[in-house]
Protein backbone atom coordinates (compact mmCIF):
# COMPACT_ATOMS: atom_id res chain seq x y z
CA UNK A 1 0.00 0.00 0.00
CA UNK A 2 1.46 3.55 -1.58
CA UNK A 3 0.97 6.66 1.19
CA UNK A 4 1.79 10.49 0.81
CA UNK A 5 2.68 12.41 3.43
CA UNK A 6 2.89 16.29 2.95
CA UNK A 7 4.91 18.70 4.87
CA UNK A 8 5.70 22.25 5.16
CA UNK A 9 9.54 21.71 6.05
CA UNK A 10 10.75 24.05 8.98
CA UNK A 11 14.77 23.41 8.42
CA UNK A 12 14.90 26.79 6.87
CA UNK A 13 12.63 29.85 6.14
CA UNK A 14 12.12 28.53 2.35
CA UNK A 15 9.04 26.60 4.17
CA UNK A 16 8.81 24.20 1.02
CA UNK A 17 6.05 22.25 0.36
CA UNK A 18 7.16 18.57 0.88
CA UNK A 19 5.74 14.98 -0.04
CA UNK A 20 7.01 12.06 1.14
CA UNK A 21 5.71 8.81 -0.58
CA UNK A 22 6.02 5.54 1.78
CA UNK A 23 5.19 1.71 0.06
CA UNK A 24 5.38 -1.11 2.05
CA UNK A 25 6.69 0.42 5.00
CA UNK A 26 10.11 2.27 2.66
CA UNK A 27 10.61 5.48 1.59
CA UNK A 28 9.79 5.87 -2.22
CA UNK A 29 9.72 9.91 -3.55
CA UNK A 30 10.32 12.57 -1.49
CA UNK A 31 9.32 15.98 -4.19
CA UNK A 32 9.11 19.59 -3.06
CA UNK A 33 12.86 20.01 -1.50
CA UNK A 34 14.99 23.23 -1.92
CA UNK A 35 18.11 21.45 0.02
CA UNK A 36 19.27 18.37 0.73
CA UNK A 37 18.94 19.16 4.48
CA UNK A 38 14.80 19.49 3.56
CA UNK A 39 14.79 15.75 2.13
CA UNK A 40 16.40 14.67 5.23
CA UNK A 41 14.15 16.81 7.16
CA UNK A 42 11.02 14.93 5.48
CA UNK A 43 12.50 11.23 5.97
CA UNK A 44 13.21 11.68 9.23
CA UNK A 45 9.93 13.03 10.28
CA UNK A 46 8.67 10.16 8.46
CA UNK A 47 10.18 7.26 9.62
CA UNK A 48 11.32 8.83 13.54
CA UNK A 49 9.58 12.06 14.25
CA UNK A 50 11.58 13.87 17.30
CA UNK A 51 10.58 17.47 18.86
CA UNK A 52 12.29 19.57 21.56
CA UNK A 53 10.06 19.37 24.50
CA UNK A 54 9.73 22.35 26.85
CA UNK A 55 8.35 22.26 30.59
CA UNK A 56 8.71 22.95 33.86
CA UNK A 57 9.85 21.06 36.64
CA UNK A 58 9.51 21.95 40.46
CA UNK A 59 11.83 24.42 42.27
CA UNK A 60 12.10 24.32 46.38
CA UNK A 61 12.98 27.43 48.12
CA UNK A 62 12.91 29.58 45.24
CA UNK A 63 10.90 32.55 44.49
CA UNK A 64 8.42 31.37 42.22
CA UNK A 65 7.16 27.31 42.27
CA UNK A 66 8.32 26.12 38.90
CA UNK A 67 11.07 26.85 36.38
CA UNK A 68 11.30 26.46 32.80
CA UNK A 69 13.05 23.67 31.15
CA UNK A 70 14.14 22.41 27.48
CA UNK A 71 15.62 19.80 26.23
CA UNK A 72 19.03 20.20 24.45
CA UNK A 73 18.13 17.86 21.91
CA UNK A 74 15.22 16.54 19.96
CA UNK A 75 13.56 13.44 21.73
CA UNK A 76 11.65 11.09 19.98
CA UNK A 77 7.95 12.28 19.84
CA UNK A 78 6.91 8.42 20.97
CA UNK A 79 9.28 9.03 24.37
CA UNK A 80 7.61 12.55 25.11
CA UNK A 81 4.98 10.84 27.48
CA UNK A 82 7.69 8.79 29.68
CA UNK A 83 9.99 12.09 29.91
CA UNK A 84 6.77 14.17 30.69
CA UNK A 85 6.18 12.03 33.57
CA UNK A 86 9.60 11.73 34.75
CA UNK A 87 10.13 15.79 34.54
CA UNK A 88 6.84 15.85 36.51
CA UNK A 89 8.92 14.00 39.11
CA UNK A 90 11.45 15.67 39.16
CA UNK A 91 12.15 18.71 42.23
CA UNK A 92 15.25 20.82 42.06
CA UNK A 93 16.40 23.27 45.08
CA UNK A 94 17.05 26.71 44.47
CA UNK A 95 18.83 28.79 43.35
CA UNK A 96 18.91 27.52 39.71
CA UNK A 97 20.81 29.68 36.74
CA UNK A 98 19.44 30.23 33.14
CA UNK A 99 21.16 27.38 31.07
CA UNK A 100 22.11 25.31 34.25
CA UNK A 101 21.59 21.29 33.50
CA UNK A 102 19.05 20.03 35.69
CA UNK A 103 19.49 16.66 35.11
CA UNK A 104 19.79 14.43 32.33
CA UNK A 105 16.96 11.91 31.00
CA UNK A 106 18.19 8.54 28.76
CA UNK A 107 21.56 10.50 27.78
CA UNK A 108 19.18 14.45 27.05
CA UNK A 109 20.37 17.11 29.04
CA UNK A 110 17.55 18.95 30.27
CA UNK A 111 18.60 22.45 30.53
CA UNK A 112 16.79 25.92 32.71
CA UNK A 113 15.55 28.35 30.99
CA UNK A 114 15.16 30.81 33.29
CA UNK A 115 16.19 31.35 36.57
CA UNK A 116 14.36 30.13 39.81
Amino acid sequence: MKKTYRFTCIVCPLGCALEVEVENGKIGEVKGYTCPRGKEWAIEEVTNPKRVVMSVIKVRNGALPTVSVKTAEPVPKKKIPELMEFLSKLEVEAPVEIGQVMTEWEGIKIVATRGA
